[in-house]
């Protein structure tokens, strides 16, 4: 069956990390991951719709995989369908979003019910307990008869939810509806499907399997934990040196290159990159550490992603997701459970949202530096290229580009004017660690 794997959007909501599709968890960027889902559950047919920002990385990652590039991406997966579609021939198409991770069985079960009789197409949904901002379906008869997007907490129509893993038998006919919207939203692929399910039947396929959409930067740590569940058995490199002091405890990942220093420890479920250095008496847990990491002295890095490098000093990370090209100064620390432990909010915009998480650390872009003694409150987000003096206690966002500093306790920001050092100039300070 042919597969149309969406990866063209903008990744807004996943600031201050950069794009969603390329960010490394446990050694694959989540779009290696999605490709390996859809070969696992049979689909070898595989094409990419992409945007102008994330086509070359992607051509690097998926050299033999088509591209299609989406013209306008304000207009979502009906401006995705409508840039593809017409390039694709004949046959039933798989279409599933980048940013919904479910297990391949699930696209087993939408291909055996697509092949049943007077079935024009399957929709993959799930019963939800608490309200999800996504597509709601109303079933008549095992016959789907509609879909309302975003309706608003009390509004659904039901209880079942769109997850975009899609079989239309005819996508012709989508093709034909998308074009007749007229509205374009970001619901004009919804609007498209709701006025096909009145002349085509459409069914749902139950699904209770895993399901994690991917929208906000801390929806990573629930894939950190199910894609760690994964590893099965220890796979450490034949060039990795553990000194005889060190611990290795559990099933741990561990790439070429890396050493582990007199005295760390690593607990898996774990997965430690290429040519990492984890620093004597370092204590490194249910984490995924990039490439070129080096977890320093004395630094304990828990339930956390480093997508890499990334540099720490005596540093805890609790619960952190961290950027590329990031370091920690001495004694920096990250709170990660509120003190009535409650669930963490965070900012989308002037917008609060609740996160779902109880314990959530830091967020960090690319290519910042934070000094000694920095302490950051539980879920707090820091833009990329930003620079924290020394003894900063950050309880709010910062904005990209930014210098903060700390002034009679109140926390100021300015824009940075400061070059950011690149990784490649650091190599110099491995030979001492």
């Amino acid at each position: 069956m042919k597969a149309l794997l969406l990866l063209a959007g903008r990744s807004r909501r996943f600031w201050p990390l950069a794009e969603k599709s390329l960010f490394p968890i446990c050694g694959k960027t989540l779009a290696e991951h999605q490709i390996e889902t859809l070969r696992k559950g049979g689909c070898t047919d595989i094409t990419l719709v992409v945007g102008a920002h994330n086509k070359k990385e992607l051509k690097k990652l998926f050299p033999k995989l088509p591209q299609i590039e989406q013209k306008n991406l304000d207009h979502g997966m009906q401006g995705a369908c409508l840039s593809a579609l017409p390039k694709m021939k004949n046959g039933p198409i798989l279409i599933v979003s980048g940013n919904d991770v479910i297990d391949p069985d699930a696209l087993v079960a939408l291909r055996k019910e697509s092949l049943k009789p007077k079935t024009d197409g399957v929709i993959l949904a799930r019963k939800v307990k608490t309200y999800f901002p996504g597509g709601y379906l109303t079933v008549k008869g095992g016959r789907v008869m509609s879909i309302v997007e975003k309706p608003g907490e009390g509004k659904e129509p039901s209880k079942l939810v769109n997850i975009v893993a899609h079989i239309h038998n005819d996508p012709a006919a989508l093709l034909a509806a998308l074009k007749s919207v007229k509205n374009h939203r970001d619901d004009g692929y919804e609007q498209a499907l709701h006025s096909l399910f009145k002349t085509k039947t459409y069914r749902t396929v139950p699904y209770e399997g895993f399901w994690q959409p991917v929208k906000y930067p801390w929806h990573l740590l629930p894939l950190l934990e199910h894609f760690l569940s994964g590893i099965k058995k220890s796979s450490i490199h034949a060039s990795v040196k553990i000194h005889p002091s060190a611990v290795i405890e559990g099933n741990v990942v561990i790439g070429e290159g890396t050493r582990i220093l007199p005295h760390a420890t690593v607990v898996g479920p774990c997965a430690i990159g290429r040519h990492c250095i984890i620093g004597n008496n370092a204590l490194v847990r249910g984490s995924s550490i990039g490439d070129d990491c080096v977890v320093g002295y004395n630094s304990e890095v828990k339930g956390s992603i480093l997508a890499g490098p990334v540099w720490t000093h005596m540093t805890y990370l609790g619960d952190s997701i961290i950027g590329r090209n990031v370091s920690f100064g001495g004694g920096s620390t990250t709170g990660n459970l509120r003190l009535d432990e409650g669930e963490i909010s965070s900012m989308d915009g002037e917008k609060t949202i609740s996160t779902g998480l109880t314990k959530l650390g830091v967020i960090v872009g690319d290519d910042c530096r934070l000094s000694v003694q920095m302490a950051s409150y539980p879920g707090v987000k820091i833009g990329h290229g930003t620079f924290v003096s020394d003894c900063a206690l950050l309880r709010t966002d910062v904005p990209d580009s930014s210098f903060v500093t700390i002034k009679e306790g109140i926390m100021q920001i300015r824009p940075n004017k400061m070059a950011v050092p690149k990784n490649e100039a650091r190599a110099q300070y491995r030979k001492n660690v």
